[in-house]
């Protein structure tokens, strides 16, 4: 393995979210208790320039979309977290903590609309001002898992109840 490999990615596009500040969004898209409206976020994406409107051009029969982005506000990373659910610090590679040696995430968001360049999307829980660097189409019967276990967050579960993440912190006083 060669260790000083590279990379440089160009967004495909900038997501407006209602969400500016950390504490502001859900640690995950489809968990909302605490949040201002205790609803879905809705966001949009639009299509940076260097891109045509082609590529898009077939996502309008899909539900859901992956987007794959930039942790642009993450500063730097530990190589062991505590998630927000509590515990024992956990490695970070076994967390969705933006904290990682390379600041990239992963997020299933809802597909409303195709409008022209843009994307209108529900179920966000990302910045506004993200940067996008690739999207991907959800296809449930290779991304949908039901069964598969979750190591520690299925032992979470199991003692504080299923989807029992927190919603978003708020501001110290």
């Amino acid at each position: 393995m060669t260790h000083d490999i590279q990379f440089t990615y160009r967004p495909i596009g900038i997501l407006r979210s209602p969400y500016t500040r950390r504490i502001d969004a859900p640690h995950q898209g489809t968990v909302v208790a605490g949040t201002a409206t205790g609803e879905l976020a809705t966001a949009t994406l639009e299509l940076a320039d260097w891109l045509d409107e082609t590529v898009i051009r077939d996502l309008g029969g899909f539900e859901r979309l992956w987007l794959i982005f930039a942790f642009h506000l993450s500063e730097g990373w530990a190589s062991a977290v505590r998630p927000p659910r509590g515990g024992p610090k956990r490695g970070v590679l076994a967390t969705r903590s933006p904290h990682r040696p390379n600041s990239i995430g992963l997020s299933a968001v809802e597909l409303v609309a195709v409008d022209g360049r843009m994307l209108r999307l529900r179920g966000v829980d990302l910045l506004d001002g993200t940067p996008v660097l690739d999207i991907k189409p959800y296809v449930p019967y290779a991304d949908a898992f039901p069964c598969a276990r979750a190591g520690w967050i299925d032992e979470l579960d199991a003692r504080l109840g299923r989807r029992s993440a927190p919603g978003p912190r708020r501001p110290r006083t």
